[in-house]
Protein backbone atom coordinates (compact mmCIF):
# COMPACT_ATOMS: atom_id res chain seq x y z
CA UNK A 1 0.00 0.00 0.00
CA UNK A 2 1.26 3.46 -0.88
CA UNK A 3 1.52 6.21 1.72
CA UNK A 4 -1.67 8.26 2.24
CA UNK A 5 0.42 11.25 1.18
CA UNK A 6 0.26 10.01 -2.44
CA UNK A 7 -2.85 11.47 -4.04
CA UNK A 8 -4.85 10.26 -7.02
CA UNK A 9 -2.48 11.98 -9.41
CA UNK A 10 -0.07 9.03 -9.14
CA UNK A 11 -0.52 6.19 -11.62
CA UNK A 12 2.43 4.04 -10.42
CA UNK A 13 3.15 2.60 -7.01
CA UNK A 14 6.20 3.67 -5.03
CA UNK A 15 9.34 1.71 -5.79
CA UNK A 16 10.29 -0.43 -2.79
CA UNK A 17 13.81 0.97 -2.91
CA UNK A 18 12.44 4.49 -2.48
CA UNK A 19 10.34 3.35 0.49
CA UNK A 20 13.49 2.17 2.22
CA UNK A 21 15.49 5.22 1.17
CA UNK A 22 12.85 7.77 2.17
CA UNK A 23 11.62 6.36 5.48
CA UNK A 24 12.25 8.30 8.68
CA UNK A 25 10.09 6.28 11.08
CA UNK A 26 13.27 4.55 12.31
CA UNK A 27 14.35 7.80 13.98
CA UNK A 28 11.35 10.15 14.13
CA UNK A 29 9.14 7.68 16.00
CA UNK A 30 10.37 9.32 19.19
CA UNK A 31 8.14 12.29 18.26
CA UNK A 32 4.95 10.26 18.73
CA UNK A 33 3.88 12.00 21.95
CA UNK A 34 4.35 15.45 20.44
CA UNK A 35 2.58 14.43 17.23
CA UNK A 36 -0.44 13.09 19.08
CA UNK A 37 -0.64 16.05 21.42
CA UNK A 38 -0.43 18.44 18.47
CA UNK A 39 -3.04 16.46 16.55
CA UNK A 40 -5.49 16.56 19.46
CA UNK A 41 -5.03 20.33 19.81
CA UNK A 42 -5.52 20.74 16.06
CA UNK A 43 -8.67 18.61 16.11
CA UNK A 44 -10.05 20.62 19.02
CA UNK A 45 -9.47 23.81 17.06
CA UNK A 46 -11.23 22.31 14.02
CA UNK A 47 -14.18 21.52 16.30
CA UNK A 48 -14.21 25.05 17.74
CA UNK A 49 -14.33 26.72 14.32
CA UNK A 50 -16.99 24.30 13.07
CA UNK A 51 -14.93 22.25 10.61
CA UNK A 52 -15.61 19.00 12.51
CA UNK A 53 -18.34 18.02 14.97
CA UNK A 54 -18.07 17.39 18.70
CA UNK A 55 -18.62 13.70 17.99
CA UNK A 56 -15.84 13.66 15.42
CA UNK A 57 -13.45 15.35 17.85
CA UNK A 58 -14.19 12.86 20.60
CA UNK A 59 -13.59 9.92 18.27
CA UNK A 60 -10.31 11.42 17.01
CA UNK A 61 -9.06 12.29 20.50
CA UNK A 62 -9.91 8.93 22.05
CA UNK A 63 -8.41 6.96 19.16
CA UNK A 64 -5.23 9.02 19.20
CA UNK A 65 -4.90 8.28 22.92
CA UNK A 66 -5.17 4.57 22.16
CA UNK A 67 -2.49 4.85 19.50
CA UNK A 68 -0.26 6.72 21.96
CA UNK A 69 -0.59 3.87 24.48
CA UNK A 70 0.41 1.37 21.80
CA UNK A 71 3.51 3.42 20.93
CA UNK A 72 4.46 3.60 24.60
CA UNK A 73 4.10 -0.16 25.07
CA UNK A 74 5.95 -0.97 21.84
CA UNK A 75 2.90 -2.71 20.36
CA UNK A 76 2.33 -0.27 17.51
CA UNK A 77 3.14 -1.86 14.11
CA UNK A 78 5.73 -0.16 11.90
CA UNK A 79 5.43 -0.15 8.09
CA UNK A 80 8.14 1.42 5.94
CA UNK A 81 5.70 2.49 3.23
CA UNK A 82 4.13 4.91 5.71
CA UNK A 83 7.44 6.80 5.82
CA UNK A 84 7.29 8.70 9.10
CA UNK A 85 5.67 8.87 12.51
CA UNK A 86 3.09 11.38 11.31
CA UNK A 87 1.73 9.14 8.54
CA UNK A 88 1.82 6.09 10.84
CA UNK A 89 -0.41 7.82 13.34
CA UNK A 90 -2.79 9.28 10.77
CA UNK A 91 -3.03 6.01 8.84
CA UNK A 92 -3.85 4.11 12.05
CA UNK A 93 -6.48 6.71 12.88
CA UNK A 94 -8.10 6.30 9.45
CA UNK A 95 -7.95 2.49 9.69
CA UNK A 96 -9.85 2.63 13.00
CA UNK A 97 -12.44 5.36 12.49
CA UNK A 98 -12.62 5.76 8.70
CA UNK A 99 -13.70 9.07 7.20
CA UNK A 100 -13.70 10.79 10.57
CA UNK A 101 -9.96 10.11 10.73
CA UNK A 102 -9.53 11.59 7.27
CA UNK A 103 -10.77 14.94 8.62
CA UNK A 104 -7.85 15.40 10.99
CA UNK A 105 -5.45 16.69 8.34
CA UNK A 106 -7.81 19.54 7.40
CA UNK A 107 -5.96 22.89 7.30
CA UNK A 108 -2.54 21.49 8.04
CA UNK A 109 0.37 19.93 6.16
CA UNK A 110 3.13 17.63 7.21
CA UNK A 111 5.33 20.71 6.82
CA UNK A 112 3.81 22.61 9.74
CA UNK A 113 3.08 19.36 11.58
CA UNK A 114 6.74 18.29 11.54
CA UNK A 115 7.91 21.72 12.66
CA UNK A 116 5.38 21.79 15.47
CA UNK A 117 6.41 18.38 16.75
CA UNK A 118 10.11 19.23 16.56
CA UNK A 119 9.64 22.49 18.44
CA UNK A 120 7.71 20.78 21.23
CA UNK A 121 10.34 18.04 21.48
CA UNK A 122 13.23 20.51 21.49
CA UNK A 123 11.78 22.72 24.21
CA UNK A 124 11.35 19.67 26.47
CA UNK A 125 14.89 18.53 25.70
CA UNK A 126 16.26 22.03 26.35
CA UNK A 127 14.51 22.06 29.72
CA UNK A 128 16.09 18.70 30.55
CA UNK A 129 19.55 19.93 29.61
CA UNK A 130 19.02 23.11 31.62
CA UNK A 131 18.09 21.05 34.68
CA UNK A 132 21.24 18.96 34.32
CA UNK A 133 23.40 22.05 33.92
CA UNK A 134 21.93 23.46 37.11
CA UNK A 135 22.70 20.18 38.90
CA UNK A 136 26.28 20.37 37.59
CA UNK A 137 26.58 23.93 38.89
CA UNK A 138 25.38 22.68 42.27
CA UNK A 139 28.04 19.97 42.22
CA UNK A 140 30.77 22.57 41.74
CA UNK A 141 29.19 24.85 44.35
CA UNK A 142 28.99 22.01 46.88
CA UNK A 143 32.79 21.81 46.85
CA UNK A 144 33.45 25.48 47.54
CA UNK A 145 33.19 25.79 51.33
CA UNK A 146 35.17 22.63 51.98
CA UNK A 147 37.96 23.61 49.59
CA UNK A 148 38.35 27.21 50.78
CA UNK A 149 41.75 26.44 52.28
CA UNK A 150 43.20 24.96 49.07
CA UNK A 151 45.35 27.11 46.78
CA UNK A 152 45.77 25.94 43.19
CA UNK A 153 48.14 27.15 40.50
CA UNK A 154 46.26 28.89 37.71
CA UNK A 155 47.73 28.35 34.27
CA UNK A 156 48.13 30.31 31.07
CA UNK A 157 49.70 28.58 28.09
CA UNK A 158 49.76 25.51 30.41
CA UNK A 159 52.49 27.30 32.40
CA UNK A 160 52.03 28.19 36.05
CA UNK A 161 50.81 31.78 36.24
CA UNK A 162 49.22 32.96 39.53
CA UNK A 163 47.75 31.36 42.64
CA UNK A 164 43.98 31.03 42.99
CA UNK A 165 41.72 29.59 45.65
CA UNK A 166 40.19 26.26 44.64
CA UNK A 167 36.64 27.66 45.02
CA UNK A 168 37.59 30.40 42.55
CA UNK A 169 38.28 27.63 40.05
CA UNK A 170 34.97 25.88 40.81
CA UNK A 171 33.10 29.17 40.44
CA UNK A 172 34.68 29.68 37.01
CA UNK A 173 32.86 26.61 35.73
CA UNK A 174 29.62 27.72 37.35
CA UNK A 175 29.92 30.92 35.33
CA UNK A 176 30.57 29.02 32.09
CA UNK A 177 27.57 26.76 32.57
CA UNK A 178 25.39 29.73 33.48
CA UNK A 179 26.16 31.26 30.10
CA UNK A 180 25.08 27.96 28.58
CA UNK A 181 21.84 28.14 30.55
CA UNK A 182 21.30 31.73 29.43
CA UNK A 183 21.75 30.63 25.83
CA UNK A 184 19.24 27.83 26.38
CA UNK A 185 16.68 30.30 27.72
CA UNK A 186 17.21 32.63 24.77
CA UNK A 187 17.09 29.77 22.27
CA UNK A 188 13.93 28.36 23.86
CA UNK A 189 12.18 31.69 23.35
CA UNK A 190 12.62 31.40 19.59
CA UNK A 191 11.84 27.68 19.57
CA UNK A 192 8.55 28.26 21.36
CA UNK A 193 6.59 29.84 18.50
CA UNK A 194 3.81 27.78 16.95
CA UNK A 195 4.00 27.00 13.22
CA UNK A 196 0.78 24.96 13.27
CA UNK A 197 -1.72 26.28 10.76
CA UNK A 198 0.65 27.74 8.18
CA UNK A 199 -0.14 24.53 6.27
CA UNK A 200 2.07 23.63 3.32
CA UNK A 201 3.50 27.01 2.37
CA UNK A 202 0.88 29.72 1.79
CA UNK A 203 -1.58 29.27 4.64
CA UNK A 204 -5.17 28.11 4.25
CA UNK A 205 -8.53 29.49 3.08
CA UNK A 206 -10.29 27.69 5.94
CA UNK A 207 -11.38 29.61 9.08
CA UNK A 208 -8.78 28.27 11.52
CA UNK A 209 -7.64 29.74 14.85
CA UNK A 210 -3.87 29.44 15.14
CA UNK A 211 -3.79 31.23 18.48
CA UNK A 212 -6.01 28.54 19.99
CA UNK A 213 -3.68 25.71 19.07
CA UNK A 214 -0.65 27.74 20.16
CA UNK A 215 -2.17 28.29 23.60
CA UNK A 216 -3.24 24.65 23.92
CA UNK A 217 0.29 23.50 23.12
CA UNK A 218 1.91 26.06 25.46
CA UNK A 219 3.62 28.08 22.76
CA UNK A 220 4.35 31.73 23.46
CA UNK A 221 2.89 32.87 20.15
CA UNK A 222 2.52 32.01 16.46
CA UNK A 223 4.94 32.41 13.57
CA UNK A 224 4.15 35.32 11.28
CA UNK A 225 4.99 34.23 7.72
CA UNK A 226 3.86 30.94 6.23
CA UNK A 227 6.56 30.89 3.57
CA UNK A 228 9.35 31.40 6.09
CA UNK A 229 7.83 29.01 8.61
CA UNK A 230 7.61 26.16 6.14
CA UNK A 231 11.36 26.25 5.52
CA UNK A 232 12.65 27.55 8.84
CA UNK A 233 15.03 25.30 10.73
CA UNK A 234 16.92 28.07 12.49
CA UNK A 235 15.54 26.82 15.78
CA UNK A 236 17.17 23.43 15.20
CA UNK A 237 20.53 24.91 14.19
CA UNK A 238 20.46 27.30 17.13
CA UNK A 239 19.74 24.41 19.50
CA UNK A 240 22.65 22.49 18.00
CA UNK A 241 24.91 25.51 18.49
CA UNK A 242 23.89 25.84 22.13
CA UNK A 243 24.68 22.15 22.63
CA UNK A 244 28.03 22.59 20.87
CA UNK A 245 28.97 25.33 23.34
CA UNK A 246 28.06 23.04 26.23
CA UNK A 247 30.13 20.29 24.64
CA UNK A 248 33.08 22.66 24.34
CA UNK A 249 32.89 23.58 28.02
CA UNK A 250 32.57 19.96 29.08
CA UNK A 251 35.48 18.97 26.84
CA UNK A 252 37.75 21.65 28.30
CA UNK A 253 36.83 20.59 31.84
CA UNK A 254 37.45 16.94 30.97
CA UNK A 255 40.85 17.73 29.44
CA UNK A 256 41.94 19.62 32.56
CA UNK A 257 40.92 16.87 34.94
CA UNK A 258 42.52 14.22 32.73
CA UNK A 259 45.79 16.14 33.15
CA UNK A 260 45.15 16.74 36.84
CA UNK A 261 44.65 13.02 37.45
CA UNK A 262 48.06 12.05 36.01
CA UNK A 263 51.05 11.18 38.17
CA UNK A 264 52.78 14.28 36.79
CA UNK A 265 50.10 16.61 38.18
CA UNK A 266 48.43 14.43 40.84
CA UNK A 267 45.98 17.19 41.73
CA UNK A 268 42.80 15.14 41.80
CA UNK A 269 41.53 11.59 42.12
CA UNK A 270 38.55 10.63 39.95
CA UNK A 271 35.97 8.25 41.49
CA UNK A 272 36.92 4.74 40.38
CA UNK A 273 33.35 3.89 39.35
CA UNK A 274 33.88 6.30 36.45
CA UNK A 275 37.27 4.88 35.45
CA UNK A 276 38.36 1.72 33.65
CA UNK A 277 41.43 -0.51 33.68
CA UNK A 278 43.87 -1.78 31.11
CA UNK A 279 43.68 -5.14 29.38
CA UNK A 280 47.39 -5.71 29.98
CA UNK A 281 48.68 -3.23 32.59
CA UNK A 282 47.17 -4.12 35.97
CA UNK A 283 48.13 -0.88 37.72
CA UNK A 284 46.13 1.37 35.38
CA UNK A 285 43.10 3.40 36.48
CA UNK A 286 42.14 5.28 33.34
CA UNK A 287 39.81 8.33 33.29
CA UNK A 288 37.81 6.93 30.38
CA UNK A 289 34.62 8.83 31.18
CA UNK A 290 36.49 12.10 30.87
CA UNK A 291 38.24 10.96 27.70
CA UNK A 292 34.91 9.98 26.14
CA UNK A 293 33.42 13.30 27.22
CA UNK A 294 36.26 15.01 25.38
CA UNK A 295 35.79 12.71 22.39
CA UNK A 296 32.02 12.83 22.17
CA UNK A 297 32.11 16.63 22.10
CA UNK A 298 33.44 16.24 18.55
CA UNK A 299 30.29 14.50 17.34
CA UNK A 300 28.10 17.21 18.88
CA UNK A 301 30.08 19.89 17.06
CA UNK A 302 30.08 17.76 13.91
CA UNK A 303 26.29 17.54 14.08
CA UNK A 304 26.11 21.33 14.02
CA UNK A 305 28.22 21.37 10.86
CA UNK A 306 25.98 18.71 9.30
CA UNK A 307 22.90 20.81 9.98
CA UNK A 308 24.47 23.99 8.64
CA UNK A 309 25.48 22.25 5.43
CA UNK A 310 22.03 20.69 5.17
CA UNK A 311 20.24 24.03 4.93
CA UNK A 312 22.80 26.30 3.30
CA UNK A 313 21.52 25.99 -0.28
CA UNK A 314 17.81 25.29 0.20
CA UNK A 315 15.37 27.56 -1.62
CA UNK A 316 12.07 28.57 -0.05
CA UNK A 317 10.11 26.78 1.21
CA UNK A 318 9.93 23.13 2.31
CA UNK A 319 12.34 20.61 0.80
CA UNK A 320 12.58 16.93 1.68
CA UNK A 321 16.24 17.46 2.63
CA UNK A 322 14.92 18.76 5.94
CA UNK A 323 13.94 15.24 6.94
CA UNK A 324 17.65 14.73 7.60
CA UNK A 325 17.73 17.33 10.38
CA UNK A 326 16.49 14.95 13.05
CA UNK A 327 19.29 12.34 13.35
CA UNK A 328 21.96 14.95 14.18
CA UNK A 329 19.52 16.87 16.38
CA UNK A 330 18.53 13.81 18.41
CA UNK A 331 22.12 12.60 18.63
CA UNK A 332 23.36 15.93 19.95
CA UNK A 333 20.76 16.05 22.71
CA UNK A 334 21.29 12.39 23.61
CA UNK A 335 25.06 12.87 23.77
CA UNK A 336 24.97 16.06 25.85
CA UNK A 337 22.48 14.57 28.30
CA UNK A 338 24.67 11.48 28.77
CA UNK A 339 27.78 13.65 29.25
CA UNK A 340 26.07 15.81 31.87
CA UNK A 341 24.60 12.86 33.75
CA UNK A 342 28.15 11.56 34.24
CA UNK A 343 29.83 14.91 34.89
CA UNK A 344 27.59 15.68 37.88
CA UNK A 345 28.73 12.77 40.10
CA UNK A 346 32.34 13.03 38.91
CA UNK A 347 32.56 16.66 40.03
CA UNK A 348 30.86 15.90 43.35
CA UNK A 349 32.91 12.78 44.08
CA UNK A 350 36.44 13.68 42.96
CA UNK A 351 39.02 14.27 45.69
CA UNK A 352 41.66 17.00 45.63
CA UNK A 353 45.14 15.72 46.49
CA UNK A 354 45.73 18.47 49.02
CA UNK A 355 49.14 17.43 50.31
CA UNK A 356 50.53 16.95 46.81
CA UNK A 357 49.20 20.34 45.69
CA UNK A 358 50.51 22.13 48.79
CA UNK A 359 53.93 20.51 48.50
CA UNK A 360 54.49 22.12 45.08
CA UNK A 361 52.40 25.28 45.27
CA UNK A 362 55.45 27.55 45.69
CA UNK A 363 56.98 26.24 42.47
CA UNK A 364 56.69 28.39 39.37
CA UNK A 365 56.94 31.84 41.02
CA UNK A 366 53.19 32.34 41.21
CA UNK A 367 53.75 35.46 43.35
CA UNK A 368 55.82 37.31 40.72
CA UNK A 369 52.91 39.42 39.47
CA UNK A 370 52.05 40.37 43.05
CA UNK A 371 55.66 41.56 43.50
CA UNK A 372 55.37 43.61 40.31
CA UNK A 373 52.18 45.27 41.51
CA UNK A 374 53.80 46.03 44.88
CA UNK A 375 56.48 47.94 43.00
CA UNK A 376 53.84 49.76 40.96
CA UNK A 377 52.24 50.89 44.23
CA UNK A 378 55.67 52.29 45.19
CA UNK A 379 55.53 54.48 42.07
CA UNK A 380 57.47 52.39 39.57
CA UNK A 381 56.06 52.38 35.98
CA UNK A 382 54.47 49.07 35.05
CA UNK A 383 56.88 48.22 32.24
CA UNK A 384 59.86 49.07 34.43
CA UNK A 385 58.47 46.94 37.26
CA UNK A 386 57.75 44.10 34.83
CA UNK A 387 61.38 44.09 33.66
CA UNK A 388 62.77 44.36 37.19
CA UNK A 389 60.69 41.47 38.52
CA UNK A 390 61.74 39.36 35.56
CA UNK A 391 65.35 39.93 36.58
CA UNK A 392 64.53 39.14 40.23
CA UNK A 393 62.82 35.89 39.18
CA UNK A 394 65.89 35.03 37.11
CA UNK A 395 68.06 35.47 40.17
CA UNK A 396 65.73 33.28 42.24
CA UNK A 397 65.77 30.61 39.56
CA UNK A 398 69.58 30.67 39.49
CA UNK A 399 69.64 30.25 43.29
CA UNK A 400 66.85 27.64 43.11
CA UNK A 401 64.82 29.37 45.81
CA UNK A 402 61.31 30.91 45.93
CA UNK A 403 61.03 34.69 45.84
CA UNK A 404 60.33 34.90 49.57
CA UNK A 405 63.72 33.30 50.30
CA UNK A 406 65.75 35.50 47.96
CA UNK A 407 67.90 37.97 49.96
CA UNK A 408 66.56 41.54 49.96
CA UNK A 409 69.95 42.75 48.80
CA UNK A 410 69.64 40.68 45.63
CA UNK A 411 66.19 42.09 44.91
CA UNK A 412 67.40 45.64 45.56
CA UNK A 413 70.03 45.24 42.84
CA UNK A 414 67.15 45.26 40.35
CA UNK A 415 64.60 47.31 42.31
CA UNK A 416 66.03 49.65 44.94
CA UNK A 417 62.50 50.34 46.21
CA UNK A 418 62.33 46.87 47.79
CA UNK A 419 62.29 46.79 51.59
CA UNK A 420 61.36 44.27 54.26
CA UNK A 421 57.62 44.91 53.79
CA UNK A 422 57.84 43.06 50.49
CA UNK A 423 57.63 39.85 52.49
CA UNK A 424 53.99 40.73 53.23
CA UNK A 425 53.02 39.91 49.63
CA UNK A 426 55.44 37.11 48.76
CA UNK A 427 54.48 33.45 48.96
CA UNK A 428 51.20 32.11 47.63
CA UNK A 429 49.26 32.67 50.86
CA UNK A 430 50.28 36.31 50.99
CA UNK A 431 49.75 36.73 47.27
CA UNK A 432 46.18 35.44 47.59
CA UNK A 433 45.52 37.81 50.49
CA UNK A 434 46.82 40.76 48.47
CA UNK A 435 44.12 40.56 45.78
CA UNK A 436 41.35 43.17 46.03
CA UNK A 437 39.56 43.59 42.67
CA UNK A 438 35.99 42.53 42.05
CA UNK A 439 35.84 39.08 40.46
CA UNK A 440 39.34 38.19 41.65
CA UNK A 441 40.49 35.29 43.79
CA UNK A 442 40.59 37.51 46.90
CA UNK A 443 39.12 35.46 49.77
CA UNK A 444 36.39 38.02 50.50
CA UNK A 445 35.47 38.20 46.82
CA UNK A 446 35.30 34.41 46.57
CA UNK A 447 33.12 34.16 49.69
CA UNK A 448 30.78 36.81 48.29
CA UNK A 449 30.49 34.88 45.03
CA UNK A 450 29.79 31.63 46.87
CA UNK A 451 27.01 33.37 48.80
CA UNK A 452 25.60 34.93 45.64
CA UNK A 453 25.56 31.64 43.74
CA UNK A 454 24.07 29.80 46.71
CA UNK A 455 21.16 32.25 46.70
CA UNK A 456 20.86 32.26 42.92
CA UNK A 457 20.71 28.49 42.57
CA UNK A 458 18.38 28.18 45.55
CA UNK A 459 15.86 30.41 43.77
Amino acid sequence: MDSPSRSGVFEASTDARLESFAESISFDRRLFRQDIRGSIAHADMLRTVGLISDKDFTAIRDTLKQIESEFESGAFPIRLELEDVHMHIESALIDRIGDVGRKLHTARSRNDQVSTDARMWIREALDQVDGLLEALQRSFLSRCDGDMDVILPAYTHLQRAQPVLAPHYWLAYIEKFQRDRDRIADCRRRVNQSPLGVAAVAGTTLPINREQTAAALEFDGVTANSLDTSSDRDFILESAFVLSMIASHLSGWAEEWILWSTVEYNFIKIPQQFCTGSSIMPQKVNPDTLELTRGKSARVMGNLQTLMLLVKNLPLAYNRDLQEDKPPLFDSFDTIIAMLELAIPIVAGSVLQRERIAARIEEGYLDATTLMEWLIKKGMPQRTAHHAVGAIVGAAMAADVPLAELPLETMQQHAPEVDASILDVLGTQNAIAAFTSYGSTAPDQVRDQITAWTKRLAS
